[in-house]
């Protein structure tokens, strides 16, 4: 997986969470959706980054080096 989108990944989470925990403390629950929101977009991205590295990881070991 790449680093840079690892971690890019790893920065929405967080923003999510952050947006999440502040809309369930103030009551705002239009701030806690979006919170939920980037974090299932964070959770998506990272488990496509992990499709690609199976594949790549699939790919070395099928083709003839």
């Amino acid at each position: 997986m790449g680093k840079k989108n690892k971690a890019s990944n790893k920065v929405q989470d967080l923003k999510g969470r952050i947006k999440e925990n502040v809309g369930s403390a103030t009551g705002n629950d239009d701030l806690r959706t979006k919170g939920k929101t980037d974090r299932t977009k964070a959770s998506l991205k990272d488990a496509g980054e992990k499709v690609k590295d199976a594949v790549s990881i699939i790919k070395d070991a099928v083709e003839p080096k």
